[in-house]
Formats: structure tokens, C-alpha cells, sequence
């Protein structure tokens, strides 16, 4: 099984928006139990919270199912509990690696790397374009999911 969290800096707009978005493609791919999927923030700020509403809007807009969520902060010990940290941008790589400490620099990665670009994915925060953003994730989510199958990882 491949276990993969996402990153973003609140846990309430991009990292849940990846997290369902990736769950849907690999139950789209007949993969789902090939994989555990997880998202989670490297601030303390919305522990606790629900999606954010307009994530929301766009996920149900672009048919993508969500389920319950709230806001939980990345952990130290999370670094031996997944294959894979994937984060939106490069404030959230520094922050990551600062969590996780040493020895999971093969772990972290921005999303998309997977779409072929090293840019950071839109900040809908600050931005309000929920749908630019839901665009970056899917086509870093299609690109990773892509390479594992290729790698033979998750299916």
C-alpha cells in the first residue's frame, strides 16, 4: 500500500482539495485499496476546521465527492507513516522539512513536480481562484499517479 499526505499551510483549502481529488483518480483507476491518502497542514492556525467552503463549491462543482475533514497539523512521527509528502508550495516544503526533521528528503516533494513544472500550486487563499487552483492539483495528481502506476507502485 502506498500511503501519501498532502501538504498545504492550513489543511482547509489545498491539501484537502488533493486529498479528495487524489482519492477520486484512484478509485476512478480501480486502485482505491491500493493506496491510503491523508492531508494535513504545517500550521497550528486551523486545527480543527472543516474545508473551506468555497473548496467546497469547487469540488462538488467539479464532481469530485468529499467526506468529513478537519484541519490536523503535520507531525514528526508522521515521517516513518508515509511513502510520501506532497506540498503545494515551497513555504510548505521548508516548513515540512523542518517537522519532519532529517532523513525524509526523498519523501517531500511539491506537487507540481508531477505535472512537469516546479512552480507552486495557486494559493486560493489569497488568490480566491478556487478553480485555478483545483486545476494545478488535478494535473499534479494525474502526473503522480501516472508515475506510480509507471513505477509500479499502487498498481
Amino acid at each position: 500500500m502506498t500511503r501519501i499526505m498532502f501538504i498545504c499551510h492550513g489543511n482547509i483549502c489545498r491539501s484537502p482539495m488533493a486529498e479528495f481529488i487524489m482519492k477520486e483518480l484512484v478509485r476512478r483507476a480501480g486502485l482505491g485499496s491500493e493506496f491510503f491518502i491523508a492531508s494535513c497542514a504545517v500550521s497550528t492556525e486551523e486545527i480543527g476546521n472543516g474545508i473551506y467552503p468555497p473548496a467546497q463549491s469547487e469540488l462538488r462543482r467539479q464532481g469530485i465527492p468529499f467526506g468529513e475533514h478537519r484541519a490536523a497539523q503535520l507531525t514528526r512521527s508522521d515521517g516513518g507513516k508515509y511513502d510520501l509528502f506532497i506540498v503545494m508550495d515551497t513555504s510548505n516544503l521548508r516548513r515540512a522539512r523542518d517537522i519532519l526533521g532529517g532523513g525524509y528528503a526523498d519523501k517531500l516533494h511539491k506537487l507540481m513536480e508531477f505535472a512537469g513544472s516546479g512552480r507552486d500550486v495557486s494559493d486560493p487563499w489569497y488568490s480566491r481562484r478556487f478553480d485555478t487552483a483545483f486545476d494545478d492539483i488535478m494535473q499534479g495528481c494525474e502526473g503522480l499517479l501516472g508515475q506510480l502506476k509507471k513505477e509500479g507502485t499502487g498498481g
